[in-house]
């Protein structure tokens, strides 16, 4: 399965290209302009499965840095701040990897 059997190619691009610049990107307007904000638990867990590329269960800083590459590979990589950002508003237990159960607090940072 792929990102865009869940999420409206369109949407992604719209919220990647909101987010071109370094510093631009907004979790809470990403999710909202993608769609993900819309969707269900287990479309959710199914796009967290995406995003966790390693397959660990768990997504990691390092996975975080290319978080918009994992929604079109020619997207930019996301800023140290960005990352860090993105890492604090969903990792309410400080273990520096944010994990499938977290992914409602993941989308509504």
């Amino acid at each position: 399965m792929s990102i865009t059997d869940i999420l409206s190619p369109s949407d992604i691009a719209a919220a990647l290209r909101d987010c071109q610049a370094p510093d631009s990107f907004s979790p809470k307007k990403f999710f909202q302009i993608s769609g993900m904000s819309k969707k269900s638990s287990s479309q959710l867990k199914e796009i967290f499965r995406i995003l966790d590329n390693d397959q660990s269960g768990f997504i990691e800083e390092d996975e975080l840095k290319y978080f918009l590459q994992r929604f079109e590979c020619g997207a930019r990589v996301l800023t140290t701040s960005e990352t860090k950002t993105l890492l604090a508003a969903a990792d309410h237990d400080g273990d520096g990897k944010i994990g499938a159960e977290g992914i409602n607090l993941f989308i509504n940072t």
